[in-house]
This record gives C-alpha cells, sequence and structure tokens, in this order.
C-alpha cells in the first residue's frame, strides 16, 4: 500500500477530504504524515481530531532553503513517503526536493490555470470579472502552479453571487476532484510526457 503525505500550512479541508476518501477506501493508499509550517495551523487540529501523525518543521530553524528541504527529503524517506500531496501549502518547493519526487507531487490551485496563478486566485478572478471558474490538480516543477495538468473542473458564477458563496463552492469542487486526482495516481494510471498527462 502506498504512503502519503499532505503539505499544509492553514485550514486543511482539503487535507480532511482527501483522508476521508482514503478512508472509504475510495483509495487503496495510507495518508500516514501531515507536514505543516505553521506551528498554529487549523490542519493540525483536524490531523489530530483524524489520527494522522504530524510534524511541525519550522523554517526558521534552518538558515538556507535548502537546509529545511533537506530535512523535509529526510523525513519523508524515513517515513517512506510514496506520494506527497500539496494541500494550501505555502512555501515554494525548491528544484532538488522536486526532482527527489518528481511526478510524485500533486497539487490543487483555484483557478483554471494557466490564468490566475499565485495566491487570491479566486477573488482576483472575481474582480476581474470573470463568469467561469475552476480547479486544477497538476504535478508540481520548480515554478509557480506550472506543472502539467492532471484534472480541472469548472463552474459558472451565478447572477448576484457573493465571493463567500463561490469561494465555497468552489471548495466543494476541490473536496470532489482531488481524492480523484490522488487516486489516479495511486494506481499508476497517469503517464506524463512532457506537459501532456495520459489517463490510462
Amino acid at each position: 500500500m502506498k504512503k502519503i503525505a499532505v503539505l499544509a500550512s492553514g485550514n486543511g479541508s482539503n487535507f480532511e477530504a482527501l483522508v476521508k476518501a482514503v478512508r472509504r477506501q475510495k483509495i487503496s493508499a495510507e495518508v500516514s504524515l501531515l507536514v505543516t509550517d505553521c506551528e498554529k495551523a487549523y490542519v493540525r487540529d483536524r490531523a489530530k481530531r483524524l489520527g494522522v501523525n504530524q510534524l511541525f518543521l519550522n523554517p526558521k530553524d534552518y538558515s538556507h532553503r535548502q537546509d529545511f528541504y533537506r530535512k523535509l527529503t529526510v523525513v519523508l524517506r524515513k517515513e517512506k513517503i510514496d506520494i506527497v500531496v500539496l494541500a494550501g501549502y505555502m512555501r515554494i518547493l525548491n528544484a532538488d526536493f522536486v526532482k527527489t519526487f518528481k511526478n510524485r507531487i500533486i497539487n490543487i490551485h483555484p483557478a483554471i490555470l494557466p490564468a490566475f496563478k499565485g495566491v487570491d486566485s479566486i477573488k482576483r478572478a472575481y474582480q476581474y470579472g470573470c463568469k467561469v471558474f475552476g480547479v486544477t490538480i497538476h504535478f508540481v516543477d520548480e515554478q509557480i502552479d506550472n506543472g502539467p495538468i492532471i484534472l480541472q473542473g469548472s463552474l459558472k458564477i451565478n447572477n448576484g453571487e457573493s465571493l463567500d458563496c463561490l469561494e465555497s463552492r468552489i471548495h466543494k469542487l476541490e473536496h470532489k476532484l482531488y481524492p480523484q486526482a490522488l487516486e489516479l495516481l495511486v494506481n499508476n494510471r497517469l503517464k506524463v510526457k512532457g506537459r501532456m498527462v495520459s489517463i490510462l
């Protein structure tokens, strides 16, 4: 059974959705570790409630960014982690870490990439006046929100819909698509060639 580590920095709703999907046996794997870079992140409370082992790695304890990721790599190797899932992880991974887990790190972004990369994507798209919003699950490379796309989902904004309502609907879409993408990866059903990802 493949072992999954989730990296998260904040609320952790996608983390919880993934754990529950795995435990409903929709995914033949184990979420065996949560790693967070934020001591007070609510995702830690979720992990405790769900009985998932967790580790807080403080970036301030490391003089250089590469030292932080070197330590993280050691931890994940010790735990025999097969797949790394980012769920609201707000740090940019370094090249060595990405290379170590090449095509085994996935991320979710609340926009239809390549549009609205980076933070506050839903708010920026809303303020821009977009009529269609969505979610992208992609492999992670050395650039921000740039790796090959696995799955995308979209929804249309309702007339007069508030930003809060839209964000809530997008999160529901995230919680539906992320377990689907993880299941494909766990079951070796994804083939990557350049930027193209085929589902086998």
